[in-house]
């Protein structure tokens, strides 16, 4: 570690920044929030900041660096003659597009308030450091400094109610993931201080809570702000087979993970006893999190989950996720929507609740100029591809197969609904897969020139959707 990060107490500190261009004002917008007294060193006083910042010409520059607690030197004609009386003064300095003049450098700064963080490179990558801000940016809650806050002013209280330091310290790690800071950054302050103050008075009364959470089709950047911020603070995860590496990758070491997937004729942990161990480990005062595929609400089973949960009076949440038929579909460029080609998008599962083929409104199904996406189809697509032609849709109506889709191993075949089962045979798909039957699952095949806008992963799934296409 070539530099120590430190915070420097503002509160009462004056802060010299020498220049009067666009650096100086960068530098000065990063400064304007803090209560430190601000000093603009320049020939022309920078309006943007006239309300807040006190305008100094050069020739006092010794004047107004008497009792300064730090200074920047920006765009300046003089900045050897600065440097030298900063330095004589033994203030720490920071020279803009000079690392090697620096006492300190400025980080990029994540400004919550109360809560701040900052990342640096010393100078040498400062892009790298602002997409490693964003990344930051993206999993801090906005509401974090409030939440800060509000643990500033109860810290005396929770002292008082739990004397033991290691006792007090376990409280506070369970109570700013837990319920009180669901409720902070939901924005009801009032709810999260009555909640740590509840904790704290009886601590070994503790109520879980079971967030149901979707989980999205796999790419882990694809999960939203929320749902990884809550795998992140479980304490147990309850996940189902169709849940990536990549996002199990994403749960604390010492989080408990609890595999309780489904494949098919292997139901090794029937439903009921999902939501029953969800219960129980809610009562027992933990995080829990129940982790599906897709959107819990679209055909994952969440509502019962929900209904069994808050039927036993515990408390419970849903997180929706990106639906597998979302994903799936704009990463192979299907469009499950269009003007021209479908008007209706319809969702339905290809397997019944007692195994086989599900009864569905097969006539309405069939109508043209509409999207059906099958969910769990690959085993009942023979069927399914046989009662829509009966009904009457058209046997060359285009289809798309989507295996593992957004995952660098996905698979993507097109072809016509005739060919359905032998698409799904031939290319030994077993799923997870999804079926997109409609006039759009040909649109990414017009383009001829497909394959360049396809990341290098997929390069070879190209391939194979022309050759489907040329069949």
């Amino acid at each position: 570690m070539r530099q120590f990060p430190a915070f420097f107490n503002l509160e009462g500190a004056r802060i010299v920044v020498f220049g009067d261009g666009e650096e100086a004002a960068r530098k000065l917008r990063l400064l304007v929030s803090s209560p430190a007294e601000l000093v603009q060193v320049g020939d022309v006083a920078l309006a943007e900041f006239a309300e807040r910042v006190v305008h100094s010409v050069p020739s006092a520059t010794r004047a107004v660096l008497e009792s300064a607690r730090l200074a920047i030197i920006a765009d300046v004609p003089r900045r050897a003659e600065i440097l030298a009386e900063v330095r004589a003064r033994g203030i720490p300095v920071n020279v803009v597009d000079a690392p090697e003049l620096c006492d300190f450098t400025v980080p990029s700064i994540i400004d919550r308030g109360e809560v701040v963080a900052a990342i640096g490179s010393g100078g040498n990558a400062p892009v790298l450091v602002k997409a490693l801000r964003e990344k930051l940016e993206a999993i801090i809650p906005q509401r974090a400094g409030e939440f800060a806050s509000l643990a500033g002013k109860l810290r005396g209280f929770v002292s008082g109610a739990i004397p033991d330091q290691t006792a007090r310290r376990r409280f506070w790690e369970r109570a700013l993931a837990g319920p009180a800071a669901a409720a902070a950054y939901a924005g009801d302050f009032d709810k999260a201080e009555a909640l740590l103050k509840e904790a704290a008075r009886e601590p070994q009364r503790r109520a879980g809570v079971v967030h149901i959470v979707g989980a999205g089709p796999g790419d882990p950047e694809l999960l939203t702000l929320k749902a990884l911020r809550l795998i992140q603070e479980a304490d147990v995860i309850y996940y189902d087979r169709l849940v990536s590496q990549d996002i199990l990758s994403l749960i604390r070491r010492d989080a408990a993970r609890v595999p309780v997937g489904k494949s098919k004729g292997d139901h090794s942990v029937p439903q009921a006893e999902i939501e029953a161990r969800l219960v129980a480990s809610a009562r027992e005062g933990l995080r829990v999190v129940r982790l599906k595929g897709g959107d819990p609400f679209i055909f994952g089973r969440g509502g019962e989950e929900l209904d069994a949960v808050l039927g036993a009076g515990v408390e419970a949440h849903v997180v929706p996720g990106i639906s597998s038929a979302l994903g799936c579909a704009a990463s192979a460029g299907v469009p499950l929507t269009h003007r021209d080609h479908a008007q209706t998008l319809t969702f339905v599962t290809g397997h019944a609740k007692a195994g086989g083929v599900p009864e569905l409104d097969w006539k309405s199904l069939a109508r043209p100029a509409q999207t059906v996406v099958v969910f769990m189809g690959v085993d009942t697509a023979p069927v399914i591809a046989e009662r829509l032609v009966a009904a009457g849709r058209d046997p060359s109506t285009p289809i798309a197969v989507i295996e593992n889709g957004t995952r660098p191993d996905e698979v993507r075949v097109f072809g016509v609904l005739s060919e359905l089962p032998f698409l799904i045979e031939d290319e030994g798909i077993t799923g997870p897969a999804l079926l997109i039957i409609g006039e759009v699952a040909g649109l990414p095949l017009a383009n001829a020139s497909l394959a360049q806008f396809l990341p290098p992963e997929f390069a070879g799934a190209a391939r194979h959707e022309a050759l489907a296409f040329e069949e």
